[in-house]
């Protein structure tokens, strides 16, 4: 019989864990597969563990996975990825606005041969126009680097072991799920889904968190900033010739007019272009600094599950312990 796990990132989610875990047996309980939850504690600061280490003790489809400390999201997938052990992997948020039963219909697109199912956002919820506007660019920018439409892709996807070896043999760190999922290939199709309010909690998301992320990603998955400062220079440079044909007329046909004004312009204008330049290359140097001292992806301090798993992908154990047999 099939096994399918499912991978759920948590970081102060207390309120949604024992939701989460009735809603997902509740539909896949039905299937005729086998099952697992892998609730992935991502140093959360409430008692997400807590609760997870309750429901892990009583159910055995349950496994709890708890970070040393918060290292964000994409680690917490990675983690859940490489702990699962499931023939097929879904990634969906603890907080139900990934609705649980699609993952049934993801489930049945997988049965008939496909192995990497997309979900997409049919609609968005309830967020506000500047969310919405912000996320519309940062996927613009990202598709447009990528050659890949992201303009509305999720976390929210089912994937095939292949699939799922695949993206843990790759050796980056900053790695970027939502797109490398698409990378990888295989034979992929869609399914469409409305975004769910949340059924309690907030979201932990905010402007500068979702700048961040926005800024960490493009930058682990595209070099397109640094090809915007060759543009920054050939506008330099096109600026640069047509001012100085303008002047050189403007001397020889005795019409030279002072320019200080459009000096201190143009000294304002390319200094800026260049600590913008030298801004964009120190970051991706930072990210190369990084990947270069090759620290694990994550730290493991505990696994709570009622088998014996030693699998820890790009991360280290710090602590394993086993609840049942």
């Amino acid at each position: 019989m099939a096994l399918i796990s499912v991978i759920l990132p948590a970081y102060n989610e207390e309120e949604n864990i024992h939701r989460a875990a009735e809603r997902l047996s509740a539909v896949l309980a039905p299937e005729r597969v086998d099952w697992e939850l892998v609730f992935v504690n991502d140093g959360s600061r409430d008692r997400t563990w807590e609760k997870i280490s309750e429901i892990a003790e009583e159910n055995p489809h349950i496994t709890g996975v708890r970070f040393s400390r918060n290292f964000g999201k994409e680690a917490a997938i990675m983690a859940g990825l490489a702990c699962a052990r499931g023939d097929c992997c879904v990634v969906m948020d603890c907080d139900l606005q990934h609705p649980p039963e699609t993952v049934v219909e993801m489930l049945h697109l997988w049965q008939e041969g496909y192995e990497v199912v997309e979900g997409i956002k049919r609609s968005r919820g309830t967020e506000s126009k500047l969310h919405a506007l912000f996320a519309g660019t940062f996927y613009r920018i990202m598709s447009s680097a990528t050659k890949i439409d992201m303009s509305r892709a999720s976390d929210f996807k089912l994937m095939d072991r292949k699939a799922v070896d695949a993206i843990l043999s790759l050796p980056e760190k900053n790695a970027f799920f939502r797109a490398l999922s698409s990378w990888v290939g295989f034979r992929t199709t869609t399914v469409e889904f409305d975004v769910q309010e949340r059924e309690a909690g907030t979201s932990k998301w905010s402007t500068r968190s979702l700048t961040g992320y926005a800024v960490r990603n493009i930058a682990s998955f595209s070099s397109a900033p640094l090809q915007f400062i060759t543009g920054f220079g050939g506008i330099t440079l096109l600026l640069a010739m047509v001012m100085g044909i303008q002047t050189l007329i403007r001397y020889f046909s005795g019409n030279a007019v002072e320019g200080f004004t459009t000096v201190i312009l143009l000294i304002l204008l390319i200094g800026s272009m260049l600590m913008l330049s030298l801004g964009i290359i120190g970051y991706y140097l930072a990210r190369i600094y990084e990947e270069l001292k090759n620290r694990p992806r994550y730290l493991i301090s505990e696994i709570i599950s009622s088998r014996n798993n030693s699998e820890a992908g790009s991360g280290l154990f710090l602590d394993k312990r086993s609840q049942g047999g």
